[in-house]
């Protein structure tokens, strides 16, 4: 599959991978600062942003879409920066491409299988019935019945937009994304990564347990783990200097 990207800066190249219901897009304001020094390559995972849909999604298919580009683009001795879903993309890839990687940064994610945990996020998607719905606002509300917490709102409505004159659609693809759930929770196998791999997890979030830390250490021996404190799972968007300073600091050592 064709991946949707597109570059900013000179340098060593930086891909970035975004998470579930995410895009190239919500990595723009980082990417300026991190193209002071890397070219900075922003990618549409399959499904989600501009990148074509499709009936399959695997992680097993994610890290294929990306060795395609890299193919194409002629690129290796790169850093990796993936987070949740994007994380679990380049752990798979590595497995497979090693040889290909300089170094890493998995962002909030680990390599375990996690319970299925986006019903609420789900039921709201369903509930906006783009079909029917006449304004963004509308398509809000009805978001708002099954997600309280604004900042979750506002990420997911990134992804509307006016398919034509009337007519309101999603950039990733729903229904699929909702029947390969299970897909996506699954753990990484068992296949050991040998590549320098910084995974940064949010102190407020649960996808990185202490616990977890032994697991992670035996399948990629070269992990080291920091953590932000005072952030959830989305703690790029929530600390972004923090999350860069130490993103920037692992990658110029």
């Amino acid at each position: 599959m064709k991946l949707f990207h597109k570059t900013l800066g000179e340098g060593q190249p930086l891909l970035i991978l975004h998470g579930l219901f995410g895009s190239a897009d919500n990595w723009q304001t980082l990417a300026k600062t991190f193209a002071e020094d890397f070219k900075v390559y922003l990618i549409d995972q399959r499904n989600h942003g501009h990148s074509p849909h499709s009936l399959e999604h695997t992680y097993d298919l994610m890290a294929t879409d990306l060795y395609d580009l890299v193919a194409e683009e002629g690129i290796r001795d790169f850093a990796l920066l993936g987070h949740s879903m994007g994380g679990k993309t380049i752990l798979r890839f590595a497995q497979q491409y090693g040889f290909l990687i300089d170094k890493m940064i998995v962002a909030d994610m680990g390599i375990k299988s996690y319970p299925p945990h986006h019903d609420e996020v789900f039921a709201g998607l369903f509930a906006v019935d783009v079909e029917r719905c006449e304004s963004r606002q509308q398509a809000e509300q009805r978001l708002s019945l099954h997600l309280t917490d604004a900042g979750t709102r506002q990420f997911l409505m990134k992804n509307l937009y006016w398919k034509e004159p009337g007519k309101l659609a999603w950039r990733f693809n729903l229904q699929v994304l909702f029947d390969q759930r299970g897909e996506m929770m699954k753990e990484i196998p068992p296949v050991n990564i040998d590549i320098e791999t910084l995974f940064i997890r949010g102190g407020r979030s649960k996808y990185i347990l202490d616990e977890d830390m032994p697991a992670i250490k035996a399948l990629v021996p070269n992990a080291t783990f920091d953590t932000i404190e005072s952030a959830g799972h989305w703690l790029h968007a929530e600390e972004p200097q923090i999350f860069l300073d130490k993103c920037l600091a692992f990658l110029k050592t």
